[in-house]
């Protein structure tokens, strides 16, 4: 299996295809990210990849995997990331 793409390799691939410089897309790609984090409450489409959303999620009963005793999981707030239908579409084919 290939490895993943680093930040530099990111940077540098795309700055080649943008034609504009790696500093630039270096404080692009960290500003596209802040941004990201500013509005997840309220939802962040980057189009034809997804979507970031914040979800409440239930409390709900557990069980400990050692003991088998049931515990009790509290409420929280948790991140997801909503795959678009045409990032599956061209990454599954």
């Amino acid at each position: 299996m290939a490895k993943p793409m680093s930040k530099a390799a990111i940077v540098n691939h795309l700055a080649q295809e943008a034609e504009i410089s790696k500093k630039a897309m270096t404080e692009f790609l960290e500003h596209l990210a802040a941004l990201s984090y500013k509005e997840a409450k309220n939802g962040f489409t980057i189009p034809n990849i997804g979507k970031l959303v914040v979800a409440n999620q239930k409390a709900r009963i557990g069980r400990n995997p050692q003991t088998g005793e049931a515990i009790k999981i509290p409420a929280k707030r948790v991140l997801k990331f909503r795959i678009s239908k045409v990032c599956k579409d061209a990454v599954l084919k």
